[in-house]
C-alpha cells in the first residue's frame, strides 16, 4: 500500500490505548486520503527526462501527500533503470513495468488501477508539462470540479503537429458540446472517481473529458505552460489522426446511441440513400443538357446500383465495427494486472 500518511509516529502509538487519539489518527488519515493525489506518468523511452520531471514533481507537490507512478510502456532505452535509481533518491516514487509496448491507454489503465488516494494527475513524460501548474490544478479541483484539463495556449511544437490538433479539438467541441480547447491534452487533473469510470481501451484516452462530460461530471480547463521538448523526439505519427478521427465516431456512438443503435444505422441510411438520389440526379442532369437522354438513365441507372451497393457495404462494415465497440465497452475489461512485468511499489 501507497506510505501516504508519514508511516508510525506519537499518534499511531497513543491511538492504541487513548480513544480520542485513535479518533485523531483516523481524521488524519481520511484527511489525507481524501487530499492524496497519485501522478500517474506513461513513459515510453524517455529515459533523460524523467529525473528532471520528478525533481519538478517534488518541489511543487511539497505539502500535499503524494505518489509518483511511472508506467513504463515497454521502453528499450534504459528508462527502467532510471526509474528505479529515481526510487533510491525519492521516497514518493514508484514503478510499473509493462511486458511490451500497448500504448497510452493500456498504461493509463494500469496506472488508474494501481492510483491511490482521491485524485490523480496525469502528465507527459517528455517535461513538456510544467509540474508548477500542480497547485493550480488541484485548486481547481478543491473549487468543485470532477476533471480539470491543462490548456497549452502558446504551444511549442511544430506545425504539422499543431494545425491537425486544433482542428480536431474544435470538431470534437463542437460534436460533442464539450467546452474545451484542448481535449487530448496530457495534462489533466482528476478526481479517482472519474479515472474508475471513464472507459479506457483503443485509443480512448484522447477523449476521457468527452466521456466525462457525457456521464455528468463537470469538466473544466485552465490555461498551462508548454515547453518545447528537450530531449528525444514525439512518439506519435500522421496515423495517430486517423485513429482520432474513428474514435469519435465510436464515442459519438457509445454516448449517444447506445440504448438505441438503430437510430444510428437509420440516420446513416438516410444520409447515404439522399446522397446516391443526388448523386444520380445531378449526372441524369448532365447527360441530358449534352443531348444524351438515352444514355443518361443508363449511366443513373448504373450510377445508383453501384453507389447504393458500395453505401450498403461500407454502411455494414460500420455497424460491425461499432457493435463491436459497443460490446468491448460493456464487456469487463482484462485485469491490469495481464499486462504487467513487475511492479516497484511501496
Amino acid at each position: 500500500m501507497a506510505r501516504l500518511a508519514g508511516g508510525r509516529g506519537p499518534i499511531f502509538e497513543r491511538s492504541r490505548s487513548n480513544p480520542e487519539s485513535r479518533c485523531i489518527f483516523m481524521d488524519r488519515m481520511r484527511y489525507n486520503q481524501a487530499m492524496s493525489v497519485t501522478f500517474v506518468i506513461p513513459v515510453y523511452n524517455e529515459v533523460e527526462s524523467l529525473d528532471a520531471l520528478a525533481a519538478g514533481i517534488v518541489e511543487h507537490a511539497a505539502g500535499v501527500p503524494h505518489r509518483i507512478l511511472f508506467v513504463d510502456d515497454g521502453s528499450t532505452d534504459g528508462s527502467w533503470e532510471r526509474m528505479l535509481a529515481l526510487r533510491e533518491r525519492h521516497a514518493t516514487v514508484d514503478a510499473v513495468r509493462l511486458r511490451r509496448n500497448f500504448g497510452k491507454t493500456v498504461a493509463l489503465r494500469v496506472g488508474f488501477s494501481l492510483a491511490h488516494g482521491e485524485r490523480i494527475i496525469m502528465m507527459d513524460a517528455d517535461l513538456q508539462d510544467d509540474p508548477k501548474e500542480i497547485p493550480r490544478m488541484l485548486a481547481k479541483l478543491d473549487e468543485g470540479y470532477d476533471l480539470v484539463c491543462g490548456w497549452k495556449q502558446r504551444r511549442h511544437d511544430p506545425w504539422h503537429k499543431t494545425l491537425p490538433s486544433r482542428v480536431y479539438n474544435r470538431w470534437v467541441a463542437r460534436l460533442f458540446g464539450v467546452r474545451i480547447h484542448d481535449v487530448n491534452t496530457g495534462f489533466k487533473a482528476m478526481r479517482m472517481e472519474v479515472a474508475r469510470r471513464v472507459p479506457l481501451f483503443g485509443d480512448m484516452h484522447r477523449l476521457i473529458p468527452v466521456f466525462a462530460d457525457g456521464l455528468g461530471y463537470r469538466v473544466t480547463e485552465i490555461p498551462v505552460t508548454h515547453h518545447p521538448r528537450r530531449f528525444g523526439h514525439s512518439k506519435y505519427g500522421f496515423d495517430r489522426f486517423a485513429k482520432g478521427a474513428l474514435d469519435v465516431v465510436t464515442a459519438r456512438f457509445l454516448l449517444h446511441f447506445n440504448e438505441s443503435p438503430v437510430r444510428y444505422f437509420a440516420r446513416a441510411a438516410l444520409f447515404l440513400l439522399l446522397g446516391v438520389l443526388a448523386a444520380a440526379a445531378a449526372c441524369g442532369v448532365v447527360l441530358a443538357a449534352a443531348g444524351a437522354a438515352g444514355m443518361a438513365w443508363a449511366v443513373l441507372f448504373v450510377l445508383a446500383i453501384g453507389t447504393a451497393a458500395l453505401g450498403t457495404g461500407l454502411l455494414t462494415l460500420l455497424g460491425i465495427g461499432l457493435q463491436s465497440e459497443w460490446r468491448l465497452q460493456h464487456t469487463p475489461p482484462p485485469d491490469y494486472r495481464l499486462y504487467i512485468a513487475e511492479t516497484q511499489i511501496d
